[in-house]
């Protein structure tokens, strides 16, 4: 009888400093800190006919941004910044359910990220976003839909730091590969290395990576075939070749496939955190609210990740 396999167990090196980490994350000032009430009211005007808003883009994106930490709807994040701001004697408005929702798709988002890391390792992956619920009158008159409606948010994470270096969000009918040029072009900085899965086993997508001057880790499909016209040096013939001489086991633990995975990681930590659907009605308004939410990621991330080791490897 063969002994059970052990599993793996691991220990946090720098716990106290995940641990201030984790609880600085539920700081209501941290995220409505000096720097967001400095602005929380609109100085600019906007150049147009009417009235300039009264409230700062970053006003609103903190709205947006509270209610997916804190899992809140839009009314109760109201609730809960205007309460803040009586206890700390802050005397500011708050903008309602309505203003934040007409805003909120116009908002341009930028992703935090730590410069000075050299050129990244990206690791790139997808998943689905289930939109928000039926309304109960069209339940009540006509049942549920048979057909659910998904969102598809699509990530570059650095195989290093875990940021988030790139998102975009699309409808459930864009395919992986659709979106990748796209996903690449919003990395900011220098690229070294992409990691993607067979889903991205396609010519545009080798050819996107090699405009930036990257090295493409895409694993050909089990059934593909030399790209002839390419030539052996093409990073896909490379792989191919690779695959038929070692095994398609032994080229992912060679090449560093593995490393693919912290995609998925990062889709865990942000389905764990946020949840997995969208409480905006509007497709702009669920783009913003998931690129938020990204951002607020990044920012968790950047407070402190564990640094784990293996204790019985």
């Amino acid at each position: 009888m063969s002994e059970k396999e052990t599993k793996t167990q691991y220990r946090i090196r720098n716990w106290s400093q995940y641990n201030a980490a984790l609880k600085q994350r539920g700081s209501l000032t941290f995220w409505v800190d000096e720097e967001v009430l400095a602005v929380w009211l609109n100085d600019e005007k906007t150049g147009n006919r009417g009235a300039s808003p009264t409230y700062s883009d970053l006003a609103i994106a903190t709205m947006s941004t509270m209610g997916s930490v804190f899992n809140l709807a839009g009314r109760q994040t109201q609730g809960l910044i205007e309460s803040l701001f009586e206890l700390m004697r802050i005397e500011l408005t708050v903008p309602d359910y309505s203003t934040v929702s007409r805003r909120l798709g116009k908002l341009s988002v930028s992703l935090p990220i730590i410069e000075g890391q050299g050129a990244r390792h990206v690791v790139v992956d997808s998943t689905g976003i289930k939109v928000y619920g039926e309304g109960e009158w069209k339940v009540r008159q006509h049942g549920y839909s048979k057909r659910r409606t998904w969102r598809k948010l699509h990530l570059g994470v650095d195989e290093k730091t875990g940021e988030i270096l790139a998102a975009v969000v699309s409808t459930n009918n864009v395919t992986d590969d659709e979106a990748f040029e796209d996903l690449l072009d919003a990395v900011a900085e220098e690229t070294e290395v992409v990691w993607a899965d067979g889903a991205y086993d396609k010519r545009k997508c080798y050819e996107a990576i090699d405009s930036r001057g990257a090295r493409a880790n895409i694993p050909p499909r089990v059934d593909a075939q030399y790209w002839s016209e390419e030539g052996e040096t093409h990073a896909r013939n490379q792989n191919l070749a690779h695959i038929d001489q070692l095994g398609r086991t032994q080229w992912k633990q060679e090449s560093g496939y593995h490393r693919r995975s912290l995609a998925e990681t990062a889709m865990f930590r942000f389905k764990t955190i946020f949840g997995n659907t969208c409480s905006r009605r509007t497709f702009d308004n669920q783009a913003t609210e998931l690129l938020l939410a990204c951002v607020a990621l990044n920012r968790m991330t950047h407070l402190g990740m564990p640094d784990s080791y293996a204790l019985n490897s």
